[in-house]
Protein backbone atom coordinates (compact mmCIF):
# COMPACT_ATOMS: atom_id res chain seq x y z
CA UNK A 1 0.00 0.00 0.00
CA UNK A 2 1.64 3.34 -0.95
CA UNK A 3 1.02 6.57 0.81
CA UNK A 4 -0.50 9.64 -1.59
CA UNK A 5 -0.49 12.66 -0.90
CA UNK A 6 -3.56 14.90 -2.78
CA UNK A 7 -3.39 18.97 -2.73
CA UNK A 8 -6.29 19.45 -4.56
CA UNK A 9 -10.19 20.46 -3.37
CA UNK A 10 -11.39 17.27 -1.48
CA UNK A 11 -14.42 18.46 -2.33
CA UNK A 12 -14.35 18.55 -5.87
CA UNK A 13 -10.96 16.18 -6.57
CA UNK A 14 -9.38 19.15 -8.54
CA UNK A 15 -6.17 20.87 -8.23
CA UNK A 16 -6.41 24.01 -5.85
CA UNK A 17 -5.34 27.68 -7.09
CA UNK A 18 -2.54 29.20 -6.08
CA UNK A 19 -4.12 31.52 -2.90
CA UNK A 20 -3.49 35.38 -4.10
CA UNK A 21 -2.79 37.75 -1.76
CA UNK A 22 -3.94 40.94 -2.18
CA UNK A 23 -1.71 44.35 -1.74
CA UNK A 24 -3.34 47.36 -0.45
CA UNK A 25 -1.45 50.36 -1.95
CA UNK A 26 -1.58 53.32 -0.18
CA UNK A 27 -3.49 56.27 -1.20
CA UNK A 28 -5.37 54.60 -3.43
CA UNK A 29 -6.54 55.45 -7.04
CA UNK A 30 -4.25 56.39 -10.07
CA UNK A 31 -1.19 58.36 -8.77
CA UNK A 32 -2.45 61.10 -12.02
CA UNK A 33 -5.66 61.46 -9.71
CA UNK A 34 -4.09 62.41 -6.75
CA UNK A 35 -4.16 66.49 -6.82
CA UNK A 36 -4.40 69.05 -9.04
CA UNK A 37 -1.93 70.51 -11.76
CA UNK A 38 -2.19 74.11 -12.47
CA UNK A 39 -1.18 75.99 -15.64
CA UNK A 40 -0.83 80.02 -15.30
CA UNK A 41 -1.89 82.45 -18.36
CA UNK A 42 1.76 83.45 -19.15
CA UNK A 43 2.78 79.35 -19.46
CA UNK A 44 0.15 78.77 -22.49
CA UNK A 45 1.14 82.45 -24.05
CA UNK A 46 4.90 81.63 -23.85
CA UNK A 47 4.07 78.60 -25.88
CA UNK A 48 1.57 80.29 -28.40
CA UNK A 49 4.47 82.99 -28.86
CA UNK A 50 6.82 80.18 -30.10
CA UNK A 51 4.49 78.25 -31.76
CA UNK A 52 3.28 81.19 -33.52
CA UNK A 53 6.82 82.43 -34.55
CA UNK A 54 7.88 79.75 -35.61
CA UNK A 55 5.73 79.78 -38.65
CA UNK A 56 6.93 81.18 -42.05
CA UNK A 57 5.45 84.32 -42.92
CA UNK A 58 5.13 85.91 -39.18
CA UNK A 59 7.57 88.40 -39.09
CA UNK A 60 6.68 90.03 -35.75
CA UNK A 61 3.93 89.82 -33.25
CA UNK A 62 1.73 92.33 -31.63
CA UNK A 63 1.16 96.10 -33.05
CA UNK A 64 3.55 98.06 -33.84
CA UNK A 65 2.59 100.07 -30.69
CA UNK A 66 3.69 97.38 -28.50
CA UNK A 67 6.64 96.16 -30.86
CA UNK A 68 8.17 100.06 -30.25
CA UNK A 69 7.55 100.28 -26.49
CA UNK A 70 8.72 95.92 -26.48
CA UNK A 71 11.71 97.27 -27.84
CA UNK A 72 12.64 100.22 -25.17
CA UNK A 73 11.43 98.04 -22.25
CA UNK A 74 14.19 95.26 -23.35
CA UNK A 75 17.12 97.85 -22.87
CA UNK A 76 16.16 98.87 -19.80
CA UNK A 77 17.90 96.78 -17.05
CA UNK A 78 15.21 95.09 -15.31
CA UNK A 79 12.45 95.90 -17.89
CA UNK A 80 10.77 92.56 -18.97
CA UNK A 81 13.69 90.94 -21.43
CA UNK A 82 13.08 87.94 -23.27
CA UNK A 83 9.72 87.15 -20.99
CA UNK A 84 7.86 90.14 -22.55
CA UNK A 85 8.93 89.63 -26.12
CA UNK A 86 8.03 85.68 -26.42
CA UNK A 87 4.34 87.00 -25.11
CA UNK A 88 4.02 90.23 -26.91
CA UNK A 89 0.79 89.90 -29.33
CA UNK A 90 -0.54 86.60 -27.08
CA UNK A 91 -3.12 86.87 -24.91
CA UNK A 92 -4.69 83.15 -23.29
CA UNK A 93 -7.41 82.81 -21.27
CA UNK A 94 -6.80 79.60 -19.42
CA UNK A 95 -9.68 77.31 -17.70
CA UNK A 96 -9.56 73.85 -15.69
CA UNK A 97 -9.27 71.82 -18.78
CA UNK A 98 -9.50 74.46 -21.68
CA UNK A 99 -7.77 77.72 -23.10
CA UNK A 100 -8.87 80.12 -25.48
CA UNK A 101 -5.92 82.49 -26.98
CA UNK A 102 -6.02 85.95 -28.94
CA UNK A 103 -3.16 86.34 -31.21
CA UNK A 104 -1.88 89.69 -32.84
CA UNK A 105 0.74 88.92 -35.94
CA UNK A 106 2.22 90.96 -38.71
CA UNK A 107 3.08 89.20 -41.69
CA UNK A 108 5.63 89.59 -44.41
CA UNK A 109 5.03 90.82 -47.65
CA UNK A 110 3.71 88.60 -50.44
CA UNK A 111 2.88 85.75 -48.39
CA UNK A 112 -1.19 84.72 -47.89
CA UNK A 113 -2.19 86.18 -45.14
CA UNK A 114 -5.15 83.31 -44.88
CA UNK A 115 -2.85 80.22 -45.35
CA UNK A 116 -0.51 82.46 -42.52
CA UNK A 117 -3.19 82.44 -40.19
CA UNK A 118 -4.07 79.19 -40.77
CA UNK A 119 -0.84 77.76 -40.20
CA UNK A 120 -0.08 79.31 -37.03
CA UNK A 121 -3.78 78.58 -35.67
CA UNK A 122 -2.52 75.22 -36.39
CA UNK A 123 0.85 75.23 -34.73
CA UNK A 124 -0.21 77.12 -31.98
CA UNK A 125 -3.22 74.41 -31.11
CA UNK A 126 -0.70 71.41 -31.55
CA UNK A 127 2.00 72.90 -29.56
CA UNK A 128 -0.55 74.15 -26.39
CA UNK A 129 -2.30 70.87 -26.13
CA UNK A 130 0.80 68.82 -26.49
CA UNK A 131 2.97 70.35 -23.55
CA UNK A 132 -0.43 71.36 -21.27
CA UNK A 133 -2.70 69.02 -22.17
CA UNK A 134 -5.72 72.04 -22.12
CA UNK A 135 -8.18 71.70 -24.82
CA UNK A 136 -7.88 74.95 -26.87
CA UNK A 137 -11.14 76.08 -27.96
CA UNK A 138 -10.02 79.21 -30.28
CA UNK A 139 -7.33 80.66 -31.49
CA UNK A 140 -8.36 84.32 -32.77
CA UNK A 141 -5.61 86.22 -35.41
CA UNK A 142 -5.66 89.55 -35.90
CA UNK A 143 -3.21 90.93 -38.46
CA UNK A 144 -2.06 94.36 -37.51
CA UNK A 145 0.54 95.21 -40.25
CA UNK A 146 2.49 93.71 -43.12
CA UNK A 147 6.11 93.95 -42.89
CA UNK A 148 7.30 95.83 -46.40
CA UNK A 149 10.77 94.01 -47.87
CA UNK A 150 11.98 97.97 -47.85
CA UNK A 151 10.89 99.29 -44.59
CA UNK A 152 13.81 99.51 -41.36
CA UNK A 153 13.33 97.19 -38.68
CA UNK A 154 11.23 99.42 -35.83
CA UNK A 155 13.85 98.74 -33.17
CA UNK A 156 16.10 101.73 -32.53
CA UNK A 157 19.97 101.62 -32.62
CA UNK A 158 21.82 101.21 -29.81
CA UNK A 159 23.24 104.88 -29.34
CA UNK A 160 26.39 103.27 -27.42
CA UNK A 161 28.09 100.56 -29.65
Amino acid sequence: MADTTHSGDPTTDEPREPRRTSVTKRGGGDPASRGRTTIADGVVEKIAGLAARDVVGVHAMGSGISRTFGAVRDRVPGGGGAKSNVTRGVKAEVGEVQTALDLEIVVDYGVSIADVAGDVRENVIAAVERMTGLEVVEVNIAVSDVKLPEEEEEEPEPRLQ
